[in-house]
């Protein structure tokens, strides 16, 4: 693997540090933050989203006919990384950017792409998705949620949960049943479902972190018109792995290994200053090992992002292997945020709001959120049946 850039590449992410730089607000990451408030964090994030978009930043790897550059895969990758370093805010509609829009220019029609992709690319329409229900989720193929045909529409009934950001979407992605009597993988078909449309109710989930970034969404005789199905009728286990290929890709953790590789930084900048008696915590070995560790395993975080995103330069598809990247990155940070907080000692125990709290409770913060990392995009054991079966060729 050669890992230098070419001259282009290099003029590109120059062209994108710049740009981001001078659009973040003065002060961000040191005196200006994001707001503490979850609903105006979340606002200013769709407006980073919207500034993004009016840059020419959006969607770069979009096909210009849909309002993307054309980018290569290697500027996506420096784009991801350059927000990632300047710690620019995470997006609210990441779900249409990275799920939605990939899957409907694989799978959707010509008249879906035209209708939906535009604003999605702007994030003036913000997805949810669909797929889990309370005894559908790693199991997914497990899901009962009807829709069932009435003409012209389809009438769906059921309730999915863990919908992120479903308070703030105005258009769902969803797997629903359409032959209840078909083996459960054969009667599924993929749904574009308008939030606003009668009989939808949401039910915000307050999580172990305070936030309510997920809800749960009960549908009660809602009707989709037929020309909102995604590819046949009970065709949507396919469609749905197309989904979850990019809810898994390299793109997404290339980005997020930056971001680990600078909260650790801050770890250090604390492990310095917080004490344990007379001495810094870092003058404790046995904590400097597992720091150390941390170092080492980002590290190896990247390294295996480039080997992923290397066959996608070949051309080749993702596939299965995907599952080891989600796999090794939910577990390594884990274990990253669980050092962070033997790091912090005592003040461990104080809230994000607290102003004695170190890094402004941003170690709390990601612990807490750590713990689902091993459960959404698909379970840890899924994942690891993935690659036992997909990759290592064990039987089932």
């Amino acid at each position: 693997m050669d890992f230098n850039f070419s001259p282009e590449d290099d003029a590109f992410r120059h062209e994108a540090r710049a740009w981001i730089s001078a659009s973040l607000p003065e002060g961000w990451g040191r005196t200006v933050h994001e707001p503490e408030d979850e609903t105006e964090r979340y606002m200013s994030r769709l407006g980073w989203e919207k500034k993004l978009f009016h840059g020419g930043w959006a969607g770069i790897a979009w096909p210009k006919e849909y309002g993307g550059r054309g980018a290569t895969l290697v500027e996506q990758a420096i784009l991801a990384e350059e927000l990632a370093r300047a710690g620019a805010p995470e997006g609210l509609n990441i779900i249409g950017h990275n799920l939605t829009a990939p899957t409907l220019m694989h799978n959707g029609t010509e008249a879906q792409r035209r209708r939906f992709l535009p604003k999605i690319l702007s994030s003036e329409e913000v997805w949810c998705q669909g797929f889990s229900e309370p005894n559908a989720g790693s199991d997914l193929a497990a899901v009962r949620t009807t829709a069932v045909r009435d003409g012209d529409h389809f009438v769906v009934n059921g309730q999915k949960t863990w919908t992120s950001f479903a308070q703030y979407a105005q258009w769902c992605f969803m797997l629903v049943r359409t032959d209840t009597e078909a083996p459960k993988h054969k009667g599924i078909s993929f749904l574009l479902v308008d939030m606003s449309t009668p009989g939808i109710t949401v039910r915000p989930l307050r999580q172990i972190s305070g936030e309510s970034e997920f809800n749960e969404t009960f549908f009660h005789d809602v009707r989709v018109p037929c020309e909102n199905l995604v590819g046949g009728l009970n065709e949507g286990w396919k469609i749905a792995m197309t989904t979850l290929a990019h809810e898994r890709g390299p793109e997404d953790a290339l980005g997020r290994q930056i971001r680990f590789k600078r909260e650790l930084g801050r770890l250090l900048d604390v492990a310095k200053t917080q004490k344990r008696g007379k001495r810094a915590a870092i003058d404790d070995p046995a904590l400097r090992q597992k720091i150390a560790s941390s170092v080492i395993e980002v590290e190896l975080m990247r390294l295996n992002c480039l080997r992923s995103f290397s066959k996608m330069l070949q051309g080749k598809p993702l596939g299965p292997e995907s599952s080891f990247q989600k796999l090794y990155w939910s577990h390594m940070a884990q274990r990253m945020y669980e050092t962070a907080l033997e790091t912090l000692g005592p003040a461990a125990a104080l809230g994000a709001g607290d102003p004695a709290t170190p890094a402004r409770g941003m170690f709390q913060t990601g612990f807490l959120q750590s713990r689902a990392f091993t459960i959404y995009s698909g379970t840890s054991e899924i994942q690891r049946n993935i690659i036992a079966e997909r990759v290592l060729g064990m039987p089932k």
